[in-house]
């Protein structure tokens, strides 16, 4: 397949976003934002990503390796890799998976959290993306919502959120994110679509998917219509349009005003 992968950090701080791709595998990780909060480790979320991402590519080298074992494998050397930090600190680094390979007859996907991957088919399209997170201490999330992003108050509501989010991550009751224990990797979702259903995919974080999912600006249709005539970059370029037009989060509330971005648009030859 034909791979081309653009991210964009949406502010002034390091980008947590991370994408790679070779001719027959992409990786699309989107690093947990730390709330200003303790992490119990020294390296911080953009070496954490950087680490696994090169990890899992290696790891998916061999084509028939299944990717929830390459994952699992990935995520036990990266956590060997700081065994000085605190790595039960329950908001230790921690980053969303969306991983796509190509084999001769379909297209082996697996999903951890809520980076979606999007399959264009000739007469519809497919989206398989996990929201566990959404579901957890949704009074808290709702509290965010009620101030303009940027504000004291927001940056508050938001740390509040985060710190009861990690109470759950990485729980049987909560939702499930890579960590620094490959145990994650049995909770992600995976499958096989067929090849001859699909047209294209697009593999992205959460801050490129809003387009859709958030801000209803356009349709997958619409997506992958950028994707097309302007590339990756097009698409992170078309986002951070939008959310110009509402920089405090008064139309859409958000936790940032621009959210870091990554998408991986696969097409077949």
């Amino acid at each position: 397949m034909r791979v081309s992968i653009a991210t964009a950090p949406g502010g002034t701080n390091p980008n947590e976003d991370w994408v790679a791709a070779a001719p027959t595998l992409a990786v699309v990780l989107d690093g947990l934002s730390t709330a200003g909060l303790d992490t119990g480790c020294r390296h911080g979320v953009p070496w954490y990503v950087a680490q696994l991402g090169g990890h899992l590519m290696a790891a998916l080298a061999e084509p028939g390796r299944p990717l929830a074992d390459g994952l699992a494998q990935a995520l036990d050397h990266v956590a060997a890799l700081h065994p000085g930090c605190d790595l039960g600190n329950p908001g230790t680094p921690s980053a969303t998976v969306s991983i796509l390979r190509a084999g001769v007859d379909g297209f082996d996907y697996l999903v951890l959290a809520d980076s979606p991957i999007v399959f264009e088919r000739a007469d519809d399209y497919q989206v398989v993306t996990d929201l566990r997170v959404d579901t957890v201490v949704p009074e808290l999330r709702a509290e965010t919502e009620r101030f303009a992003t940027g504000t004291p108050e927001h940056a508050e509501a938001v740390r509040r959120m985060v710190e009861a989010q990690r109470l759950t991550r990485n729980t049987v009751d909560g939702y499930w994110v890579a960590a620094s224990s490959g145990e994650a990797a049995q909770y992600a979702l995976t499958g096989t679509a067929p090849v001859v259903d699909v047209c294209a995919v697009a593999v992205m974080t959460d801050g490129a998917a809003r387009l859709v999912t958030d801000y209803q600006m356009t349709s997958w249709a619409g997506v992958f219509g950028i994707l097309r005539e302007a590339g990756a970059d097009g698409l992170i370029s078309e986002v951070r349009k939008v959310e110009a037009t509402d920089p405090d989060g008064l139309r859409w509330p958000r936790f940032k005003s621009g959210d870091d971005a990554a998408v991986a648009f696969c097409q077949l030859p």
